[in-house]
């Protein structure tokens, strides 16, 4: 284990699932000296003991840029450091434990994942990880985190929760909610973030919806918000409505973090025909109000 813990600025990204969070680290992980980094929160269980793969293309234990992390952070990847983390994870990071986040084992939980920051040596990383309960971790711990709140059309993010999606990792199924499930943990991760805003942290929102509309703009001024703007001139890789993404070491997310080399930044709005009457009614009466908090009404975007 590394001694001394660099200081590594975090930049969390937190919001529900399918909201656009992994399209927006894998722009900003183009930044100079930001090291993106995916679903840290998933680093124990799918990369060190599932063995799952980079994003670079390699089986995790091979990857050169984690093996280096691991063997910085805590002298090597081992199944008995995954097991206590997860075990950690479970008494501290959960969502209706939030009020309550000063565990007696948080300091012992967010060390771990301030040991991996610190050993990626980047000036700033940034963690995908979404769960509002891991922000809510990271700031009590003192960590230097900055929260950048990804939200989406809840209707949206409920159509996208529903279709069946092959995991690029193994070929299986990912995960599906119905709309009223979807509905309620997309209040509650938004919920629990504005709340964190209101303690004091320092969290930025951003919509999907204007990432995509106008991505130069949107992009330029959360750079800019985050305090990154002074490490590049403009944002050379992207290019009116398209953009130009180079390799990645992110651990788990959506499948996306593969990508490598030209994306076009449109929006996804199939829900706006896809999504029946009915789930619409239930996804609206259960996000209700904080959608109009948002500026998501009736109509599309």
């Amino acid at each position: 284990m590394i001694d001394r813990v660099t200081t590594t600025r975090v930049i969390y990204l937190g919001g529900l699932g399918r909201s656009g969070t992994t399209l927006l680290e894998r722009l900003l992980g183009e930044l100079p000296g930001v090291v993106a980094l995916g679903e840290v929160v998933h680093l124990w269980e799918r990369g060190v003991l599932a063995q799952e793969l980079c994003g670079c293309g390699v089986p995790f234990p091979a990857c050169a840029f984690w093996r280096q992390v691991g063997e910085r952070a805590f002298g090597g990847w081992a199944s008995v450091t995954a097991h206590r983390v997860l075990m950690l994870r479970h008494r501290v990071d959960r969502t209706r434990r939030i009020v309550r986040i000063a565990h007696r084992d948080l300091a012992e939980y967010a060390q771990a994942y301030r040991l991996v920051y610190a050993a990626t040596g980047a000036a700033v990383v940034i963690d995908s990880s979404k769960h509002a309960s891991l922000a809510w971790c990271l700031v009590a711990s003192g960590m230097d985190v900055h929260v950048v709140h990804v939200v989406r059309d809840p209707r949206a993010v409920a159509y996208s929760w529903g279709k069946a999606v092959a995991r690029p990792e193994d070929g299986r199924p990912m995960t599906r909610w119905g709309p009223a499930r979807t509905a309620l943990h997309w209040t509650a991760q938004n919920a629990a973030l504005e709340l964190l805003a209101r303690r004091g942290a320092r969290v930025t929102t951003v919509r999907y919806e204007d990432l995509l509309a106008a991505p130069e703009r949107t992009l330029a001024a959360l750079v800019g918000e985050l305090g990154l703007a002074a490490a590049v001139p403009g944002l050379p890789f992207v290019d009116g409505r398209t953009a130009w993404l180079g390799p990645s070491h992110t651990v788990s997310g959506n499948p996306m973090r593969f990508h490598v080399g030209r994306v076009e930044l449109r929006r996804d709005d199939a829900w706006a025909t896809g999504l029946r009457d009915g789930d619409r009614r239930v996804v609206d009466a259960l996000t209700w109000p904080l959608r109009h908090r948002y500026g998501y009404t009736e109509a599309a975007g």
